[in-house]
């Protein structure tokens, strides 16, 4: 789907997403997760709440379509993670009501360390095949 009115950066987010694999999107969700977060807790620490809010909740969203695309098949690696995502999200929640830096650079420490993971399982992927 493609907006009429988009711009050029918005355009070429929209190519990247089109083109990106579900390796390159799962790391694409990780890489917008932690920008919302940086920027919310500068948004925090400038006390721009409506800022920082509409941020974390984006945040949110992408923990939701984390738990939302697990595989069930694979109990060992999906219930692990759900129960990671859930807590994740409760502490968003929790954070966002606190306006809480301190919870928020908990779940950013979770974000950068399962985007790292993330990209080293990507890395090992490609040099297996």
């Amino acid at each position: 789907m493609q907006l009429i009115s988009q711009n050029p950066k918005q355009q070429m987010l929209q190519k990247q997403i089109e083109s990106a694999s579900k390796e390159e999107l799962t790391l694409m969700l990780y890489e917008g997760g932690i920008k919302f977060l940086n920027q919310a807790i500068i948004a925090l620490e400038k006390n721009d709440i409506v800022k920082a809010n509409n941020l974390i909740l984006r945040t949110e969203d992408i923990v939701r379509e984390f738990q939302l695309t697990l595989d069930h098949k694979y109990a060992e690696i999906s219930k692990p993670l759900d129960q990671l995502y859930d807590y994740m999200h409760r502490r968003l929640v929790e954070g966002n009501l606190q306006k809480d830096v301190e919870i928020l650079n908990e779940v950013l420490g979770m974000f950068r360390e399962m985007r790292d993971t993330w990209k080293e399982a990507m890395k090992l992927a490609k040099a297996a095949a």
